[in-house]
């Protein structure tokens, strides 16, 4: 989140961020949205009563409040851990991205460094993609590789992802808003 932020801030994303939501009233992601000007909100998850899309609907109520539309906008998921709805996903379709740690669809899930390095691969990553339904299953924008060298661990791993990361994601928010994907079933094109 802070990468594509400080993107947007250094005019390198044309678009104009007018939420950040947490579900978590902890999260450093709040601090670091506040410094930067953008507005911030937290729908707290723990102990929620209700179902998945009872909590969804609250939070595309604050989105909708703040202008984030399925006609204008875009969700960018950054450190949300939660599964989102099948009628979250319907009303944002293609207007939901997220980032994963590893090459998809290789490793999906939970722990994909780690997955990866006791897999024995050669190679990791990031992925950057559109959300559907499923988990870490939607059509892929695009991706930046890492070589996993013979003595990493998960955390070395992790580290030289993420910063890959820091770069892949906010390319991939460049790309959307300057409407440079196009999706074709599951296979995307960047124009």
């Amino acid at each position: 989140m802070e990468a594509i932020l400080k993107s947007i801030q250094r005019k390198k994303i044309p678009i104009i961020p007018t939420i950040v939501i947490s579900n978590k009233a902890d999260a450093s992601g709040l601090k670091i949205a506040q410094k930067l000007g953008v507005k911030t909100e937290i729908i707290e998850s723990k102990g929620f009563k209700g179902s998945r899309w009872d909590y969804d609907k609250k939070i595309i109520s604050v989105l909708t409040k703040n202008g984030v539309t399925q006609k204008n906008g875009l969700v960018c998921l950054a450190g949300f851990m939660r599964i989102i709805s099948p009628e979250f996903v319907k009303k944002y379709k293609n207007k939901i991205i997220n980032i994963h740690p590893a090459l998809l669809p290789s490793f999906s899930g939970l722990d994909a460094q780690k997955q990866t390095v006791e897999y024995g691969s050669k190679y990791s990553g990031c992925t950057v993609h559109f959300v559907d339904s499923e988990v870490d299953t939607g059509p892929i924008i695009l991706q930046k590789i890492v070589k996993v060298l013979d003595d990493d661990t998960e955390e070395t791993l992790a580290k030289r992802i993420l910063a890959q990361e820091h770069q892949a994601y906010p390319e991939a928010v460049r790309l959307f808003a300057e409407n440079k994907i196009k999706i074709y079933g599951r296979i995307t094109k960047i124009s």
